[in-house]
């Protein structure tokens, strides 16, 4: 059996930023390593307000902060890496 793990991946995608597709590319291939399927999703910064950030992030089994600041919404960034940092979810900052 494969396993999925989604990834959630903090940050405005920028398909101009070699590092953005990196991102993708070293999740698909860190999963491959292990045996398992990685489903990488970019989640706008924009788009967290404090309604429904617990139940956008709970979808995810690990969160990532991507490269390529300055974000659409600092502060929305901040209050996904505040969620990752207080529930104890798998989370890594680049």
């Amino acid at each position: 059996m494969n396993q999925t793990i989604r990834v959630g991946i903090i940050g405005d995608f920028n398909p101009n930023y070699p590092s953005h597709l990196a991102t993708n590319a070293s999740l698909i291939h860190a999963g491959k390593a292990m045996g398992v399927t990685v489903e990488p999703a970019w989640l706008p910064t924009d788009s967290f307000d404090a309604q429904v950030i617990e139940h956008k992030l709970r979808q995810f089994g690990a969160l990532w902060c991507a490269p390529g600041s300055p974000y659409k919404s600092m502060n929305g960034a901040l209050k996904a890496i505040a969620f990752a940092r207080e529930m104890g979810w798998p989370f890594i900052g680049t």
